[in-house]
């Protein structure tokens, strides 16, 4: 018997588009994610604090099945996958969820994971319900004192307070259905084609595109990276081509206070977290909060010398 059974669940490669096609971009994303935790927690086995760990995850049947796992189960058309996720969580004495927060679907891993009272390597329901909003999420920010840029709803827009606008849905990730406006009206339009309820608005924010990677527990952090976004934007859309890891090193003792005042503003963010800024000159604006692995942890060992599932 292993000591420690981890069940690793990544939403897109894991089966949670087995009934509809996989997006070639978010299949990537989620496989480099996966697979690089998947590689960390197979590096641990050797070390004397974890070797008995055994691994245990989930693949599309599309997909080609994963490396440094003990265990891969496929996820075929016929299957329930919400079953057979939860029998891997029954199996397993702690789960690893890495979802969108669209849609709710981090939100329910993390309940099944409880409802199974498995150890959570990841935040508490409370910070990923938080998080998965970004209008609450702005809210606990300028609650706790935190340089944020304002959100609006499509009801109480001042639309003649700012030059450029961006709106983007409350819960998506990356840059999905989100767009750049210099018109009032042009992004009036935009939204009355069915994202009036949906998404958020916000005057555009100049400068460069950042991210924190970050541990939490208890309301601390650690600072493990701070990375530059490649973002583009062309024709009015938002494009997000990687991360450039430590690109941002020299703001270090400003992220590293940001990640402080982030995790004691949302306790429950627990493990590793993401926090996307905008860096303006002196002037650090956080954005968002992903409860969740992100892309940048793909190179977050090379990064910091070091495995970060480890820590």
């Amino acid at each position: 018997e292993a000591h420690l059974k981890i069940f690793v669940c990544e939403f897109i490669t894991g089966g949670g588009l087995y009934r509809e096609p996989l997006p070639s971009s978010l299949t990537r994303e989620g496989a480099l994610m996966r697979d690089a935790l998947l590689r960390d927690l197979f590096e641990l086995k050797n070390t004397a604090e974890l070797q008995d760990v055994e691994i245990i995850t989930a693949y599309d049947a599309r997909l080609p099945p994963p490396q440094y796992a003990n265990q891969a189960i496929p996820i075929n058309h016929n299957d329930d996958v919400w079953q057979v996720w939860s029998h891997c969580m029954a199996n397993a004495d702690a789960v690893w969820p890495i979802a969108p927060e669209a849609g709710g679907m981090l939100s329910r891993l993390t309940e099944l994971a409880n409802k199974h009272h498995k150890v959570l390597l990841g935040c508490s329901l409370e910070a990923v319900n938080l998080a998965a909003s970004k209008y609450a999420t702005y809210q606990a920010l300028r609650a706790a004192g935190i340089c944020t840029v304002p959100i609006y709803l499509l009801a109480d827009w001042p639309q003649n307070s700012a030059n450029a606008w961006v709106a983007k849905p409350d819960d998506g990730a990356g840059c999905e259905d989100s767009g750049y406006f210099e018109s009032a009206q042009k992004l009036l339009n935009w939204m009355q084609q069915g994202r009036e309820t949906t998404h958020i608005i916000q005057p555009y924010q100049q400068g460069i595109p950042a991210s924190i990677s970050m541990l939490c527990k208890q309301g601390q952090a650690w600072l493990l990276s701070c990375n530059r976004q490649k973002i583009t934007l062309k024709s009015g859309r938002f494009t997000y081509t990687g991360s450039m890891l430590n690109g941002m090193a020299e703001h270090s003792p400003a992220f590293e206070a940001i990640a402080r005042s982030v995790a004691k503003a949302i306790p429950g963010l627990s493990g590793y977290v993401g926090v996307d800024v905008i860096v303006d000159g002196d002037q650090i604006y956080v954005l968002e909060i992903n409860p969740r692995l992100t892309t940048s942890y793909a190179g977050l060992h090379e990064a910091m010398d070091c495995n970060p599932a480890g820590l």
